[in-house]
């Protein structure tokens, strides 16, 4: 069996067994190898665009012998899988930009997708802003440190009823009970579930986003112009939001 990382593993544990998974951006083919070697899928597509990972990829399948399983394909995003061929994707490692600009590029691709696990590694917020436009329906956010950098994992379902279960969702206040209003934008920023129930990864992301946010106040801080002074009163504003946030995790759940 392929020994995953972490951060692999976590999205695999969000994949249902018996699943039919596109993996776009598969790299060297190492989730989808795991997951059908493991049950959880009956068959995966690798996608990817670059000739050095597509080659890996195949070599990966070949090794394992799951080319009757696992179909390695190369192009660009959905390009690779054809409508109803399969039931979840998963697209990890690359910028939540771009991972809103594959799902957007071809939507009768997206025509019998269940469930979407997406891990950005970059630009979360603009994921989740997009699963709410287009009325997926979140269902789980995760997140780990591995090798000093963070991982959110975001998991979203199709629903009839998605609108007005986000609706509900982002309408609840994860904080109320400190006191504290964590605003619709703030949990897109931040993460609804991750806010209900965060962890130590949770809080040292925010510890170190924290002090990235500091750091460039105080180039700001340095500028007579007052587009800086505009720019340091927004940037102050988000470290305000943090440290409510952080202080609350500090006294520990009511």
């Amino acid at each position: 069996m392929i020994k995953l990382s972490e951060r692999l593993k976590l999205i695999a544990d969000q994949v249902p067994h018996g699943s039919r998974v596109a993996d776009i951006g598969s790299d060297h083919a190492l989730l989808p190898c795991y997951l059908v070697n493991s049950g959880q899928a009956l068959s995966a597509i690798a996608g990817e665009v670059n000739p050095g990972p597509l080659e890996a990829a195949q070599k990966q399948v070949r090794e394992e012998q799951l080319e009757q399983y696992i179909t390695v394909r190369e192009g660009d995003g959905l390009a690779v899988i054809q409508p109803g061929e399969v039931n979840v994707i998963t697209i990890a490692g690359m910028g939540g930009s771009l991972i809103v600009k594959i799902l957007s590029a071809d939507p009768a691709k997206l025509v019998g997708i269940e469930r979407l696990v997406l891990q950005p590694n970059v630009g979360e917020d603009t994921v989740r802003q997009w699963l709410l436009q287009e009325n997926w329906l979140l269902v789980d956010e995760h997140i780990l440190e591995e090798d000093g950098k963070f991982y959110e994992v975001i998991v979203a379902v199709r629903a009839e009823d998605a609108a007005a279960r986000n609706a509900e969702l982002y309408a609840a206040n994860p904080l109320e009970a400190y006191g504290v209003h964590v605003s619709k934008e703030q949990q897109i920023w931040m993460g609804p579930y991750l806010l209900s129930q965060p962890n130590a990864a949770f809080a040292r992301k925010w510890e170190s986003e924290k002090s990235k946010l500091e750091r460039i106040v105080q180039t700001l801080q340095q500028s007579q112009a007052e587009e800086s002074r505009v720019k340091e009163q927004a940037f102050q504003q988000q470290i305000g939001r943090i440290e409510e946030v952080l202080q609350c995790l500090q006294k520990g759940r009511p």
